[in-house]
Formats: structure tokens, C-alpha cells, sequence
């Protein structure tokens, strides 16, 4: 039995990346900050026959993700799926973090540095002996287009949008290092999807971008490592 692990589990496109693994007989390592009051991720590995175990885990807090890698010791894993991610907290009154010219707030900059960069980096380094202990491993990390500098067009967005080229430069690097170690790495763009963060507008659904995902994770060789992938493995620019 395969086995994957999700950080950002609870909701969203993780909750779905959880629902589809283990329906395809995976065993799912199911990640998230606060397992008392993930309802649904609760409710969904309470009938997955023990495919699914939910573990706490915060990726901001790197002791968390140390003990969570103990825990796990002897688990070998066949996908890290760095999922987990912030946008930046809203403003008093607001629905969205703030984010033209102007508007920078830096603590909430380092909060998004050290959950969208330094979280999936801190990740990598805790999990690659579980996925060296496994027949070929690889790590699939949720960026966005927005990180992508040949198509910002459009300006704004300074926080979410560096650090989304900032994961995207540390995982075309990890996918240098890691080679010799067998270990293949994947940077994905989900698309718009109607999420919490993408709104209810978004054309495209939940279920849909994480069934094209997967395909696109299962296609990665060695040849392929370090590329930049929409989620139904069209590359994308840097």
C-alpha cells in the first residue's frame, strides 16, 4: 500500500487530496494544526477502515514538524505533499489580506515566508529519509501562477507572489539535490478553484484539480524533476 503525506489536510483542496489517495487504496497520512476540530477530515478517516490517521502538525512551527518526523520514524513514504499554505491575514473588516503597493504589513509577511517557504523546505529536510526508505519518493508542493514572473502582468500581490517564487526557486534547487538520493520533486499550480482562498466564482471545482494533480504527480520521473506544472501538467514559465 502506497502512503502519502498531506500537510493542510483539514479543509480545501487537502481534505480532497485525502478523500481521493485513500478511495485509491493509499494509506494517507493526514496532517493539520488542529485535529480536535478538523470535523471533516475527522469524519472521513473514521470511515476509511484505518487508511486514513489524522496527526497534528503546524508547518509555521518547526519543532512540530520535527516531532511529527519522530513519530514517523519508521514509515516510509511514497509522496510528501506540501499542501499547507497561507495568503495572508485579512484586515480589521476585511475578507482578504491586503495587497497593492503600500499596504505591506511585514509581520504578516513573515508569517507567510515561514508557512509557504521555509515550511515546505523544513518539511523536505525532516521527511527525505522516509521517502529514501521507500521505492522511489517524491515531493509535490503547491505553489500558484502568481508566482511566476514571466506572466505577472497585472502587479499587486506582493506577499502570496513572492513567496510563491520563493517556493519555487527552493524546490527547483531540491530537485538537484535530491537526484542522487532517488527522490523526484514536482512544484504544482492548483488553478482557480473554488476553495475558500479562490472563491465562489472559481471555474474550476475542488474535485477536479486534485484528480488532475494526482495524474500529473504519478507522471514525474527523474527526467521530469523540477519542473513547474499546472494541475493538469501543462509547464508553466518561471
Amino acid at each position: 500500500m502506497p502512503t502519502v503525506l498531506i500537510t493542510g489536510a483539514s479543509r480545501g483542496l487537502g481534505l480532497e487530496f485525502t478523500r481521493q489517495y485513500s478511495a485509491d487504496g493509499w494509506r494517507v497520512l493526514a496532517a493539520c494544526r488542529t485535529p480536535a476540530t478538523a470535523r471533516d477530515l475527522s469524519a472521513l478517516a473514521a470511515a476509511s477502515d484505518g487508511r486514513i490517521t489524522v496527526h497534528p502538525l503546524d508547518v509555521e512551527d518547526h519543532a512540530s514538524i520535527d516531532r511529527l518526523a519522530t513519530a514517523l520514524a519508521t514509515v516510509p513514504l511514497d509522496l510528501l505533499l506540501n499542501n499547507a499554505g497561507s495568503a495572508g491575514a485579512p484586515a480589521p473588516g476585511e475578507s482578504r489580506a491586503p495587497s497593492g503597493f503600500g499596504q505591506s504589513r511585514y509581520d504578516d509577511w513573515l508569517t507567510m515566508f515561514r508557512v509557504n517557504v521555509m515550511g515546505p523546505m523544513k518539511m523536505a529536510e525532516a521527511f527525505a529519509p522516509h521517502l529514501e526508505a521507500g521505492p522511489g519518493g517524491t515531493i509535490a508542493t503547491l505553489s500558484s501562477m502568481l508566482g511566476s514572473m514571466t506572466q505577472n502582468a497585472t502587479g499587486g500581490v506582493y506577499a502570496y507572489r513572492a513567496t510563491k517564487a520563493g517556493v519555487n526557486a527552493v524546490m527547483k534547487s531540491m530537485s538537484i539535490d535530491l537526484a542522487p538520493r532517488g527522490i523526484t520533486v514536482v512544484t504544482l499550480h492548483p488553478g482557480w478553484v473554488r476553495t475558500d482562498m479562490g472563491g465562489p466564482t472559481a471555474p474550476l471545482d475542488v474535485a477536479t484539480s486534485v484528480a488532475q494533480m494526482r495524474d500529473t504527480i504519478a507522471a514525474v520521473t527523474p527526467e521530469t524533476s523540477g519542473r513547474f506544472l499546472l494541475h493538469d501538467g501543462t509547464p508553466l514559465p518561471w
